[in-house]
């Protein structure tokens, strides 16, 4: 089999979906993904659009304007008629698995030279619209417990995590995504996009804008609940409502080296896992079990982990439950900051981990051997994602 090979990785920076304050509330979600996808050609100039065998494009929420968004959003751009487009439909986890659909097209040897892409503008295509279930569903699974605050709720109450535990993840997930921010370190991966700010001024959009430059513990405490009266869930525990785009271009090694192309991480596996959908917070501690036995591994042997904060309570959850992590700050876990800073434009998220994994394994963490990105999704969907350093 072939190897898989980043080539490169690059995203919008995520924005607030917000009709009045959002910075790409008058952009849609095609205009973002092309200006990844210019973007990963101009950066690597020996890629032609044409060379690409087939772009994979997920997206959580696949109606209005991102209806059939993978094959709209590349004709829209303005790219070659004659590169196929598939759209990729895992809920939260629609990034990722579409990077590694990708991946997978090459180790098969199915092409060389793939384009993984993720994007949700949740501001003009809420959360859940257009959505109908099943009805034989509903009577599995109790309606109320199924919308994602409840979930979080639930989780919480299962696994015993503490309302400090989670704004102290909070906390830290600002902080260090502040640090990074101001240090420049999503330079290298965040393309420049002309958005606005609330007065209507244009102005080049270059950093996440739901990161915060200071955060209060007591604010967070006084907090009232978001989904539940006598709940644990707040706001600041809670991914907010976001916007973005992601994309990376994927290459067998052996394409790679004939070009003449620098790499530094190599595609080693994933694992897709499904878990009670009341409960799908916790869904990663069963695809990263899996994963991890796959690759004959252990916690112990990942040096990164990129994990989405849907929410502080399953996320500690998850990492409790796998023996990485007990409490916020962590060792070497969203060492930029995760979710709960940057925001979670659902389809996007799952693509973004892998580039910014891509990028500290690159920067900050050279001796790191292995690095995962994982996520859950709605329905009880989830996904892990191992990547391993070319030596």
């Amino acid at each position: 089999m072939k190897e898989c090979v980043i080539i490169d990785g690059v995203r919008t920076a995520n924005a607030r979906a917000h009709e009045e304050k959002g910075w790409f509330r008058n952009l849609t979600p095609d205009v973002l993904l092309t200006s990844c996808y210019e973007a990963l050609f101009q950066r690597n100039s020996k890629v032609k659009p044409d060379d690409i065998e087939a772009v994979f494009c997920g997206s959580a929420n696949q109606s209005g304007i991102q209806n059939d968004i993978a094959r709209l959003g590349w004709l829209a751009g303005g790219f070659p008629e004659s590169v196929p487009a598939n759209g990729i439909g895992q809920q939260c986890c629609s990034g990722m698995a579409a990077v590694e659909h990708a991946a997978r097209a090459i180790l098969c040897g199915e092409g060389d030279v793939y384009v993984a892409a993720g994007v949700e503008d949740m501001q003009h295509v809420g959360m859940g619209a257009n959505m109908e279930f099943p009805r034989r569903f509903l009577e599995r699974y109790p309606p109320e417990e199924i919308p994602m605050g409840p979930t979080a709720e639930k989780v919480a109450e299962l696994y015993k995590v503490s309302r400090p535990d989670m704004e102290t993840m909070a906390y830290w997930s600002n902080i260090k995504a502040w640090e990074a921010t101001v240090a420049g370190k999503f330079k290298d991966e965040i393309v420049p996009v002309e958005g606005e700010k609330e007065d209507g001024t244009k102005f080049v959009v270059d950093r996440d804008q739901w990161v915060r430059e200071s955060v209060s513990m007591e604010k967070m405490a006084s907090m009232q609940p978001s989904f539940k009266l006598d709940g644990l869930i707040t706001a600041a525990t809670s991914s907010p409502l976001t916007t973005g785009a992601c994309a990376l271009l994927l290459m067998s090694k052996d394409k790679a080296d004939a070009l003449g192309l620098r790499y530094h991480l190599k595609y080693a596996g994933s694992a897709m896992a499904g878990c009670d959908p009341t409960i799908m917070g916790v869904g990663p501690i069963y695809a990263a079990q899996k994963l991890l036995s796959r690759a004959g591994l252990t916690v112990k042997d990942v040096g990164v982990w990129e994990l989405n904060e849907a929410f502080a309570s399953q996320s500690l959850a998850v990492l409790r439950e796998l023996g990485i992590a007990q409490n916020a700050p962590f060792e070497n876990v969203n060492i930029w900051g995760g979710a709960l800073a940057l925001g979670h434009p659902l389809g996007e998220t799952g693509a973004r981990l892998i580039v910014t994994l891509n990028s500290i394994m690159k920067t900050d963490r050279k001796g790191a051997r292995y690095g995962v990105a994982m996520l859950c999704g709605g329905m009880g969907n989830a996904n892990a994602s191992l990547w391993q350093r070319v030596e």
